[in-house]
């Protein structure tokens, strides 16, 4: 089992780490991710599902974790000095030339991550900053417990707005597509 040190570690660091553990580096600090409840992967499947089906044939790309997102910052001269590393459960990607064979470089247009209790913080504090900072245009929380989703949404200023919030019984407007509105009947449904 890999325990980092207290140290700044690089994404050339995260490449040479064991394949066995889910690791995610921000600001060059070491966070172990831990294994997905039953739930999540189900609430991660339905999410996808639904993107899925919406971008078949579309510009737009949708994957799911493991699937490295890089955040460079402007000093970082290549991919081994990057100190910002996650894998978010899900991503929407509609320019490619961001896509690479190691992942995402930049930000994506979404992102979902799917709370856990060990992870919920992180996912409030930490990424919410992260994916605003990079300006990722939408942000989605999930809490499985609660069958909440909150929905962030990068305003002109560069910042997320107050969060839009959805549970059972609701329907989401994606706001970065025309169309796609998503059913959390269907999403919460697979929790019981």
């Amino acid at each position: 089992m890999f325990l980092p040190k207290e140290e700044i570690y690089t994404y050339e660091d995260y490449l040479n780490w064991p394949n066995d553990q889910r690791i995610e580096l921000i600001d060059g600090k070491v966070y172990l991710v831990a294994s997905p409840s039953t739930i999540h992967q189900r609430i991660l499947r339905e999410l996808f599902i639904n993107f899925a089906m919406y971008l078949k044939g579309k510009q737009c790309e949708v994957f799911s974790a493991p699937f490295g997102v890089r955040f460079p910052s402007a000093n970082e001269k290549n991919n081994k000095e990057i100190k910002i590393v996650v894998e978010p459960d899900i991503v929407v990607v509609c320019d490619k030339s961001k896509i690479d064979n190691e992942g995402l470089k930049g930000a994506p247009d979404l992102i979902v991550e799917i709370t856990s209790p060990s992870t919920a913080s992180k996912d409030k504090i930490e990424k919410f900053n992260l994916y605003e900072k990079h300006g990722v245009k939408e942000y989605w929380i999930v809490e499985p417990e609660n069958k909440i989703i909150s929905v962030f949404t990068l305003q002109e200023n560069g910042r997320y707005g107050r969060p839009d919030v959805y549970t059972v019984g609701n329907k989401i407007k994606v706001s970065i597509f025309e169309d796609l509105i998503i059913n959390l009947d269907e999403i919460f449904g697979v929790v019981e």
